[in-house]
């Protein structure tokens, strides 16, 4: 994350505590300067002092409204950066907690062995839990990294990625084949890097799954659309995204209102993540839903290769 410096905010205030001091001598001058006059009307010096002062009153009413919205803005991201460190904390703490106790418990008890495959099977899927973890918050760090510019990407087959995406998010989560459907339709390529394309859809197919109530239902499919360019909707029967929240749900740590956040784990970083990666591919990304309780389609755009 970017170091955000004080200097800007720094440098508005030093200038507003002077406009707003020469506002006062100003203004003092001219009260005494009508205090002593005998004759009525203003001079050219009133009316130069007059003119600054306007222009300095209207300077520092501008810089103190930049400043509030500078505060807000920093609040909010101090808001979210501290949900984003309690989700960290947690996303590893409860996981760590679950293969310690498990280690211990193998260590000391004499286990069946069908008791104790179910305790492995459980400490294994505690390994995935940090290791997606860690992989998201690593993912976030290096997605803004813009070294690799478009024109040196290769071409990649995209029914590859995806159909190897949808094959591990079954397997991941014990899904069927009808929970998770990738549409038959024939092979398209595509200008990007294979690695970066599986975390792109890795995310959004996660996110369709931890935001579905059973049965899941998710439908994966690809167009070629008239510009030339290849688009992927990724639709979903879960419970939806209101509204108002469509257009912050990309943003870096956001996450969706508090019953959400109670009921599904994350960090808030996994769209933010797809965003970032699709502008350094040339591409983009929609989200759309009709609401809470009608399910989301979140359509990919990337270019041909």
């Amino acid at each position: 994350m970017p170091r955000r410096s004080i200097g800007g905010p720094l440098a508005i205030g030093i200038v507003s505590m002077v406009l707003v001091l020469a506002l006062g001598v100003g203004w003092q001058i001219l009260v005494w300067r009508d205090a002593t006059s005998a004759p009525p009307g203003m001079s050219t010096f009133d009316m130069v002092l007059f003119g600054f002062g306007t222009l300095f009153f209207l300077l520092v009413f501008a810089g103190l409204v930049w400043l509030c919205v500078k505060l807000v803005l920093e609040m909010r991201l101090s808001q979210s950066q501290r949900a984003f460190i309690d989700a960290v904390t947690h996303e590893l703490k409860t996981p760590l907690a679950s293969f310690r106790l498990g280690l211990e418990t193998l260590d000391r008890h004499e286990l069946a062995p069908e008791k104790r495959a179910e305790f492995i099977g459980r400490m294994g899927e505690d390994l995935d839990r940090l290791e997606y973890t860690v992989t998201q918050v690593l993912a976030a760090a290096r997605a803004e990294d813009g070294s690799i510019h478009q024109g040196q990407r290769p071409s990649v087959d995209l029914r590859t990625v995806l159909a190897a995406n949808v094959r591990e998010l079954r397997e991941r989560h014990g899904l069927d084949e009808e929970a998770v459907v990738l549409d038959r339709s024939r092979s398209l390529r595509v200008r990007g890097d294979e690695a970066e394309l599986g975390v792109i859809f890795r995310n959004v197919l996660e996110n369709a799954v931890k935001y579905s109530e059973d049965p899941i239902r998710i439908r994966v499919g690809m167009v070629e659309v008239p510009d030339g360019r290849v688009r992927v909707e990724i639709s979903d029967q879960g419970i939806g995204i209101p509204k108002q929240e469509l257009g912050r749900i990309f943003n870096r740590f956001y996450r969706a209102g508090r019953d959400v956040q109670r009921q599904v784990s994350g960090l808030g970083l996994g769209l933010f993540v797809v965003r970032t990666l699709l502008r350094k591919h040339g591409g983009g990304i929609v989200a759309l839903s009709e609401g809470a309780g009608r399910g989301s389609r979140f359509v990919v755009t990337l270019r041909p290769a």
